[in-house]
Parts: C-alpha cells; sequence; structure tokens
C-alpha cells in the first residue's frame, strides 16, 4: 500500500470498506476496497470467489475492473484496487423529482444486460444485482462488486441468504436455495423499472411480504407454476390468494411499450419462461442501438482509400519531375534483403537434410500448436506475493473453501438490515430498508 495515498473513505459494507486512493508515481485515481476480515495465506486469497470471477471476466467493457490485488501477509490485511467511478445508479436516481431521459436510461440497461450476458457465457452468475452495484462514469455503465457470485455449474441448494430481498427472484424466495442463473435476470428488470420509474418494483418489508407485492403486480402464478416451486419450498404456506395483478403499464405510463415488454420478460415468475441477457440484447427496444453499433464496426473495418492518402502528391501524368512512392535505394535494398533471406532458408534446408531429427511437416506443425479455443486470458492483474495459478471457478475447488469466505451470506450470522454492502457509495440510506437480508 506504500504506492497508494490514501486520499479518504468513500464508504462502508458489511465486509469491507472503500476508500479513494492515488497511485504516488502516475497520480491516478483509484478506489481501494480494504476487506474487514484478516487472511491467513495466499491460497486463501486466491480463493476468494470475487477475485477469481474479476480475474476471469477482465476485460469487458462493462466489467468493473480489477487493477491490483495487494496482500500483506504479516497483517494478513488484504486490498482490491479497482478503477474509480463517479457513482452508483441509486446516487444517479435519489431523490430526483424528473424522469431521466428514456434513451439515456436505454443506453444505461443495454450496458448492464451485455455485463450480465458477458459473465453468464463466462459461467458465473452474479446473485446480487441491484443499483447500489451498479456503476456509471461518462455514460459508461460497469457492474460490481462480485463478492456473492457463485458459478453457473455449481448445483443447489445454495444455502447463504444471497441477493438484496427487493430484487430477489421468486425462486430465491420460494424455495430452499434451489435457484440459477436466471434470478440474475429478475434483478435485471426489476433495476430498469427503477431507473425509470425512480421508485423501486417491489419494495417488501420481509419475505412474505415480498412476495405479496409481486402478486399484486404481477398477478398470482397459475398452479402448475407454483407446483413446480412447492417442491422444493421450506415449509412456506402456498396458499396464496387469487390476485390478477395491477400490471406494470399503469405504474410506468411514460415508458415504450417495448421497455415495458423487456420489463415482463425479464420478470417471468417462473425461471424456465424467462428470458436469457443474450435473448434480451435482441429485444426490438434495442434495435436502434445494435443497428447504431453494426453501422460503427462497418465504419471502423472499412479500408483506407488510396485516393485520399495520396491526394496531395502529384500525379505522373501531369509532371515529369514526380518521384516513385518507393524511392529506388529503398527498393533495391528489399530487393537485396529478400535474396539474402532466401539463400538463408536453402542453407538451413540443406542442414535439415543432414540433420538426425526428421524435418516436421507442416500439417503436424499447426496440430502440435493449436490450442482449443477457451485459452486463459493473457494478462491478470498483479497479485503481490509468492503466487501460483488461480484455480478455475468452475472447479472442484471452487465450493471447498466456501463456508469459511467472509463474504458468504449465511442465515444465522448476517443481519442485513443494519448495513449495506455497496461499492462506492457515500450516501445515506432513507429512513425506509432498501430491501436487506432475510425474513
Amino acid at each position: 500500500m506504500q504506492k497508494y495515498r490514501l486520499l479518504g473513505k468513500k464508504g462502508e459494507g458489511t465486509f469491507s470498506e472503500v476508500l479513494k486512493c492515488q497511485n504516488i508515481k502516475d497520480g491516478q485515481y483509484y478506489a481501494c476496497k480494504k476487506m474487514k476480515q484478516h487472511y491467513d495465506s495466499i491460497e486463501h486469497v486466491n480463493n476468494l470467489r470475487e477475485i477469481q470471477a474479476m480475474r476471469r471476466l477482465s476485460p469487458h467493457a462493462n466489467i468493473l475492473e480489477l487493477k491490483e490485488v495487494i496482500y500483506e501477509k504479516k497483517s494478513g490485511t488484504l486490498a482490491l484496487i479497482c478503477e474509480l467511478m463517479d457513482m452508483n445508479i441509486y446516487e444517479l436516481i435519489r431523490g430526483r423529482r424528473h424522469y431521466l431521459p428514456e434513451p439515456k436510461i436505454k443506453s444505461y440497461m443495454y450496458q448492464l444486460l451485455k455485463s450480465v450476458d458477458h459473465m453468464h457465457r463466462n459461467g458465473i452468475f452474479h446473485r446480487d444485482v441491484k443499483p447500489e452495484n451498479i456503476l456509471i462514469k461518462d455514460d459508461v455503465l460497469k457492474l460490481a462488486d462480485f463478492g456473492s457470485c457463485r458459478s453457473v455449474y455449481s448445483k443447489p441448494p445454495y444455502t447463504e441468504y444471497i441477493s438484496t430481498r427487493w430484487y430477489r427472484a421468486p425462486e430465491c424466495l420460494l424455495t430452499d436455495g434451489y435457484y440459477s442463473y436466471k434470478m440474475d435476470l429478475w434483478s435485471v428488470g426489476c433495476v430498469i423499472f427503477e431507473v425509470m420509474s425512480l421508485h423501486p418494483l417491489f419494495p417488501g418489508s420481509n419475505e412474505v411480504d415480498q412476495i405479496a407485492k409481486i402478486h399484486d403486480i404481477m398477478g398470482t402464478p397459475d398452479n402448475t407454476i407454483l407446483n413446480k416451486l412447492k417442491n422444493r419450498n421450506r415449509g412456506m404456506n402456498f396458499n396464496f390468494p387469487q390476485k390478477k395483478g395491477t400490471g406494470i403499464e399503469r405504474l410506468l405510463t411514460h415508458a415504450s411499450k417495448e421497455c415495458i415488454d423487456l420489463i415482463y420478460q425479464l420478470c417471468q415468475y417462473d425461471p424456465d419462461e424467462r428470458i436469457s441477457a443474450k435473448q434480451a440484447l435482441r429485444h426490438q427496444y434495442y434495435k436502434d442501438l445494435r443497428d447504431a453499433e453494426k453501422r460503427a464496426q462497418a465504419m471502423s473495418k472499412l479500408p483506407v482509400k488510396v485516393e485520399e492518402t495520396n491526394k496531395d502528391r502529384p500525379s505522373s501524368a501531369n509532371t515529369e519531375t514526380s518521384k516513385p512512392l518507393i524511392p529506388k535505394d529503398i527498393a533495391l535494398r528489399h530487393v537485396h534483403r529478400r535474396r539474402r533471406r532466401q539463400k538463408k532458408y536453402s542453407d538451413l534446408e540443406n542442414v535439415q537434410h543432414n540433420s538426425i531429427f526428421p524435418k516436421v511437416s507442416q500439417a503436424a506443425t499447426l496440430h502440435s500448436s493449436t490450442f482449443p479455443s477457451a485459452s486463459f486470458p493473457t494478462t491478470f492483474p498483479k497479485l503481490h506475493s509468492n503466487h501460483h495459478m488461480l484455480p478455475s471457478i468452475a472447479n472442484s475447488h471452487y465450493g471447498k473453501h466456501h463456508h469459511n469466505h467472509h463474504h458468504h451470506h449465511h442465515k444465522k450470522a448476517t443481519n442485513y438490515d443494519t448495513h449495506t454492502k455497496n461499492m462506492y457509495g457515500h450516501y445515506q440510506l432513507p429512513s425506509i430498508d432498501r430491501g436487506k437480508g432475510g425474513f
């Protein structure tokens, strides 16, 4: 940490505090997430899901970048140095009297879905997507705080409490830990509504009230859907009163039909019917953004026109004094270099012919040098200490240290109503509970 000058606290959560810091050497500003728990070994640090996830997902335009991991063995302290963002989405909408322009919201939520799609494609689901964990700077959005993430290949049931209550999917509320990556999409639907309306969609005061609020708006689901969840429930009474539901349209009168349809598809009660992030990105609502991206990609691939490059160069037809594009001495130099290279290769072939090792065919060389498409990333953030290659987030080691991790949310050990786990928030929460915690 001697490399950084600490400039003050940005926020504090249950398991960490976030400080603004400055690199003394280059003057760049960063966010320092200092963990409250102490760690006894570098192996313990390497097995943290948050670090594994951020390394696997980097680099991506919409994932918070982990710059450096600093572990001091003597004190057991751990700090994550991340890029510094301006604010989170909750700070953007807090206390606002007028709606944000829908094109701006559309751009932000398109970027959010891109981050979720990238995450799911790489075998990770977040489990705590909410406005406080979505950061923005200069109209760029980045998903942060991977302390609760899991591998999409890990098997339920999951024992710990996850996801802030207001953004918790029905399968998380009604089953004993039987949920999947689809829970992230429900949370995204809730976030889109909240940014559009400036109010949370389902602000339940406890888990029973949370389900009631979902039914008030979305309606009581069909018995076939409830029976799927009932088989994996934890003793909750499933005799819900039949409600038609007021619908989202009445709460978002200023939103476009495509936006409302997207929220409905993301907030499907049955996770099997809920769309994926990839499907959401292809929704009609985002057609104009997709078209703009295609045009930008097409423009970037256009070759530079020769006429434009040489427009100031005099034409040989117009003047006798015009010079060739490549001077004569440089052209001769290229010819001599090519001849030397050809001689070198012919000499090498003669040596190989006389060698005791057989000459390797081109086909064999290609075969031996080809790697699988799912290769390791070429660069990783620096880790201060004697470290080794991290295990895969999806391998058998993934869950072994699960119960020892500081950031896992256990039913008995954690009271979410007293703290806010927030990456960069420097605000005071309103008096109403922001949906933290369990029952």
